[in-house]
Formats: structure tokens, sequence, C-alpha cells
């Protein structure tokens, strides 16, 4: 079955929808014959979106780290397409931290974001798909989980945090009919690692990363995670003894 096939008449949510990976996944869609629901704090991004296709497109206003937001915006939901057939939780914040500008305000945001952010989709989806019982949900986690790099930690913890918690609720809804799957890219060229001052090995474009992870949906992996080097590279890093770890880690930083 090609992907097209795959996403005809479904009912498709994506949250952080306007730019980056969200966007990229949104416009790939928007070519095929299905239902789409587009989440973002910014929706005069989906002006280009919304030239592709206009029909059977529902966007959406929601800051995803605020639940009565969340709330308000599934009830917009539920009358579009009573419960989406697939969930892509994608919505994400990085910012670079050191303790010199050390701000327990951006651990807020970042946490808020990246992990509560799908936890209140979640809360919302969960009794409908269950109730149907079937359905997806994807939550974009990063390869970042496997280790804290120095000036990301925050971003670090909130995408190790959704990753363990995805792999739970993995196991507790496979009986239910309802697949689960967390999605790890590596450096993906987007605005949020435009703003990155450091070396991103192997970064791609936006629309190469959706192609991997709609391919990766469509064959219902529980992890898609990419580019295979980097893959190897984080799972090799975290099999470090932590002595090793801050030895290397001390010589990069010096660099």
């Amino acid at each position: 079955m090609n992907s097209d096939n795959f996403f005809r008449g479904q009912n498709i949510l994506i949250t952080g929808a306007s730019t980056g990976i969200g966007r990229a996944l949104a416009e790939n869609l928007a070519h095929k014959d299905n239902k789409l629901i587009l989440v973002s704090r910014r929706v005069e991004l989906f002006e280009e979106i919304l030239r592709i296709r206009k029909d059977n497109v529902l966007v959406l206003k929601c800051d995803v780290s605020d639940r009565e937001s969340v709330r308000s915006a599934y009830t917009e939901v539920q009358k579009f397409c009573e419960v989406p057939d697939i969930s892509i939780l994608n919505s994400g914040v990085g910012f670079h931290m050191t303790p010199d500008n050390y701000d327990s305000r951006l651990a807020e945001i970042t946490m808020g974001t990246n992990f509560m952010g799908v936890i209140y989709w979640i809360e919302q989806l969960l009794p409908d798909l269950i109730k149907k019982g079937s359905g997806m949900i994807a939550g974009v986690s990063s390869l970042a989980d496997a280790n804290g790099f120095s000036g990301s930690g925050f971003y670090c913890a909130s995408k190790a945090a959704l990753s363990v918690y995805m792999q739970g609720l993995r196991t507790e809804l496979k009986s239910r009919g309802i697949k689960v799957i967390t999605i790890k890219p590596g450096f993906v060229k987007t605005p949020m690692t435009d703003k990155n001052n450091f070396e991103m090995p192997l970064i791609m474009s936006a629309e190469k990363a959706a192609t991997i992870i709609l391919e990766g949906i469509k064959k219902g992996k529980p992890i898609i995670q990419f580019p295979f080097p980097i893959v190897f590279a984080t799972r090799l890093i975290s099999l470090l003894p932590e002595k090793l770890y801050q030895f290397l880690a001390g010589l990069k930083k010096s660099d």
C-alpha cells in the first residue's frame, strides 16, 4: 500500500503544524484525500497551506501548554470529525541554557510544551480512542532524549520524559487497539534549530524528515528514529561511563 492510499480518508491531527516538521507534514498530507486538523499558536502561518487545499481542513489556535486551551480546541475537533484516526503531537520548543543565563521559567515553558503539551492532548483523545477501539498517537520526541547535553538540559529532559512516557503508554494501549509511536529525529532544519550556534551533524530538511515520519507511520513502527548514524552515536554515548562522558564533553566544550 502506498502512503497516499494509507492516509486516504483518515482524520489527521497535527500540533505545532505552522512551522518546521509540523508544517512539512501538513503540506505533504494536504495533497492527500483526508481531513486535516492543524493546531498552532500562530494560525496566520497556515495561509500557504490553505492555498494548497481549503476543503476538509480545520485550523485551530491553541497553546498546547495550557490544559484549558487544549480542552477547548478538542471540542472543535469533535465537531469536525468526532475523533482523529492519527494524532501527530509535534509541538516543541528549545532554549540554550547555561549556568550564566539560568532561568527556571525556560524549564516551565520547555516542559509545558514538549511534555505536558502531549499529555494534555492525550488526555482529550484517549476516551474517544478507547471507545472507538482503534487509532494512532504519535509523539515527537528527539534523539536528544538519551543524554543531558550541555546547554540543552531542559530540552533533553523534556524529550527524555516524553520518550519514557510514550513507551509505557504503548504497552498500556496495545490491548485496546491503539497504536502509540515515538518519533525521534536527529537534527532537522527548523526555526528552532536555526538559533543553534553549534555544529549539527547530518542536519536534514524538514521535508525529508516529514517523508521519513509518514513512511514510518504507514508501516506502524513503534519507534521512528533517524538518521541512523546519529541514532548509533547517541546510543553509544549513552553507554559511556559517566567519567568518560564528562571528560569527552569537557574536551568538546574547550574546543
